[in-house]
């Protein structure tokens, strides 16, 4: 019931991704907790450049162009629901970015202005998105949707 509101609240900001995520394949069947998103729902989407992230096998990588989105919300244990951030990946050109595995981290607020950008605005700020994905490098730095929710 909310993903309406949260796409045209990200699509405030003009990220690329933000206007186009909804359209993308979703690789979840029901929006599950993440932990290190803050405790909130996530939904995960791929765009076409990301096809077969959900089948990546040790070792390989998805090409330059590939963006993963995970918007979020709340939920009150009196069942309010609340819009939370939208999580954007962006595969960089190789070598573009060795420190991140050439991966670019964006992070929009709900209201659609920007947390941070690892390639720009408050990239210290969305810096502990890799620290936390580098634990992933042998997976092209990926997590992936819990079985249980998986399509």
């Amino acid at each position: 019931s909310i993903a309406d509101e949260l796409a045209a609240a990200y699509a405030l900001s003009r990220e690329p991704g933000t206007l186009a995520y909804r359209k993308w394949e979703i690789y979840n069947k029901a929006p599950y907790l993440s932990a290190t998103h803050g405790n909130r729902y996530v939904n995960n989407y791929a765009n076409r450049r990301a096809v077969g992230y959900g089948t990546l096998k040790k070792g390989e990588r998805l090409p330059e162009g590939a963006v993963l989105a995970k918007d979020s919300f709340t939920v009150t244990s009196e069942g309010e629901i609340f819009a939370a951030a939208l999580f954007l990946m962006q595969k960089l050109a190789p070598g573009k970015s060795p420190k991140t595995g050439d991966w670019r981290y964006v992070m929009v607020l709900p209201d659609g202005s920007y947390f941070g950008d690892s390639e720009g605005d408050n990239a210290a700020d969305v810096a502990y998105c890799h620290t936390c994905h580098k634990t992933k490098k042998r997976n092209d730095f990926l997590f992936f949707v819990p079985k249980q929710y998986r399509r």
